[in-house]
């Protein structure tokens, strides 16, 4: 399925910075992990969906309004590059889904009578264990 509002790559910065972690000699080389950076604020995502974004208390989101997303899990930098983009869209995604008001309803008057039927015959089982006279 495709996101209605997808984001534009030019409105995306990618920083290539050395990954952590397991590689041996590789690692400590080669710069294939990135750092994305999206300004929310400057974006051109209509104004709800940014609105929603910097209210979500997500980690990832920085106090000036930035989405800061890092890869690494890959060796190569364009697949690094692709899954912050696919994380970000991810993400965006997630606001973009407004849920339905809840409206609150009562029970029907069946349900509160079988619910105090059941609890009377509950307490009557109870109230037939006590000591015998």
């Amino acid at each position: 399925m495709r996101s209605p509002h997808l984001i534009p790559e030019d409105e995306v910065v990618f920083t290539a910075i050395r990954a952590q972690g397991a590689g041996g000699q590789n690692v400590n080389k080669v710069s294939s992990a990135v750092h994305l950076r999206f300004d929310i604020a400057a974006s051109s995502l209509p104004e709800p969906l940014k609105e929603r974004l910097l209210k979500l208390g997500d980690q990832r989101i920085s106090k000036g309004g930035e989405v800061i997303i890092k890869a690494q899990e890959f060796r190569s930098l364009e697949k690094n590059r692709g899954e912050a983009l696919r994380r970000l869209q991810e993400l965006v995604d997630s606001v973009a889904h407004v849920p339905k008001a809840r409206r609150p309803t009562k029970p029907t008057r069946g349900s509160v009578t079988r619910r105090l039927e059941g609890k009377a015959q509950r307490s009557a089982i109870k109230a037939g264990r006590g000591r015998v006279e």
